[in-house]
């Protein structure tokens, strides 16, 4: 049995999923080539996967693309492009970069632009449930109708404020009647897109995107939502608080949130600048070192970039590839019940929380003794 750290309960414990998992990442936004943060959410969500369709399970899995936000729009401005033109762009290198690192192709890759309909349809839901009000052409979400806002993140009033006020959430707007409330539905700037509403003209906030296309793509509950640490608030929150209030249904079963990566002592952002390129390491590493290098860690705590890893990663696959034959084409689910390989070791640590920097060390112990390694590197997406 796989055990997941649940952010919202705060403890490990048993993931017991039926015969068709549904996963939700939180997917990017396309103004900026994908770094290493980027690449560490989705390389985890990779790897449960691969273990869960080792278990026999379906897993689909949706990554949004968030085309319309204050960020893209900002970017499209500054560079004097229309934002599509630029997520379009942005897209497309991302989407090579993690084709690269052999992740495994989203089920669904939908983009916030495409849920309008969708979108509208949940205000409106929100808005009958008593959960949501309107004011100055905007409608927001009334926190004080939920009793359970907070029971995902477990921050105290004054934590959320900072952080709500740090993600572009205003608390300071005189139009909300609570600092936390947080836009469903905005006007929108004469240079921005705009789209007809019972509300009046506008764009969608950024958090009630997420929730459309959950409940588009996989349904009111689902199994597993995540993304990057700093998403837990207010992202998730409210996407819970909304689409709770407009289902009824409780939205997911295990929240699943990655550490973040940091260099030279600060956390990689488009916002500072320091950022590690995906497409830049790829560029003189092979994919399999760079995908190495970031299983080393963990995906639950934050830790520091370092130019090490590479190397440590390079010197580790080629000690692997010095004692092991080509690949099963039929992958590891053909060796269930084999303990060759390094693959029921390998296995053992995934159920632990996903912990790969155990996995690896496994394989080195292998490798070391002369053994075969490729079916427990190919469960971690490595071919040597």
């Amino acid at each position: 049995m796989i055990h997941l750290y649940d952010t919202a309960r705060r403890a490990v414990v048993p993931f017991e999923p039926g015969e068709t998992v549904t996963l939700y990442s939180c997917g990017i936004t396309p103004y900026d080539s994908a770094h290493l943060g980027h690449a560490q959410v989705y390389l985890t969500f990779d790897i449960l996967q691969r273990r869960l369709r080792d278990l026999g399970h379906e897993t689909r899995c949706v990554r949004n693309v968030t085309d319309v936000d204050d960020d893209i729009l900002r970017k499209a401005r500054e560079l004097g492009v229309h934002y599509l033109d630029l997520a379009a762009e942005e897209i497309a290198r991302f989407d090579r970069d993690m084709d690269a690192l052999g992740l495994i192709p989203a089920w669904s890759e939908p983009r916030a632009t495409s849920a309008i309909a969708e979108i509208l349809t949940l205000i409106g839901a929100v808005l009958d449930s008593g959960n949501a009000y309107q004011a100055a052409g905007a409608v927001y979400f009334d926190v004080t109708t939920f009793p359970r806002f907070g029971e995902v993140s477990h921050f105290d009033h004054s934590t959320m404020l900072a952080m709500a006020a740090e993600h572009g959430g205003n608390p300071n707007d005189p139009n909300k009647r609570n600092p936390l409330d947080f836009v469903l539905w905005q006007p929108s700037l004469s240079d921005e897109p705009s789209w007809e509403s019972r509300w009046g003209p506008g764009r969608p906030g950024w958090h009630i995107e997420c929730s459309a296309l959950v409940l588009r793509e996989l349904g009111e509950t689902i199994d597993v939502h995540g993304g990057g640490r700093d998403l837990v608030f207010p992202h998730h929150e409210c996407e819970t608080a909304q689409s709770e209030a407009a289902t009824g249904a409780p939205f997911v079963r295990q929240w699943l949130h990655v550490g973040l990566v940091g260099l030279d002592g600060t956390k990689m952002s488009k916002s500072l600048g320091n950022l590690v390129f995906v497409g830049d390491l790829l560029q003189a590493w092979e994919p399999a070192v760079v995908r190495l290098a970031l299983l080393s860690h963990h995906y639950r705590p934050d830790w520091e970039w370092s130019h090490q890893d590479l190397l440590d990663a390079a010197s580790r696959l080629a000690a692997w590839r010095a004692v092991s034959g080509p690949a099963d084409p039929d992958g590891p689910t053909a060796l269930l019940g084999s303990d060759e390989d390094g693959l029921w070791r390998v296995r053992g640590f995934l159920d632990d929380d996903l912990d790969t920097p155990g996995a690896l060390a496994a394989l080195d112990d292998e490798a070391t003794l002369g053994r075969s390694v490729v079916q427990g590197a190919s469960l971690l997406g490595v071919t040597l």
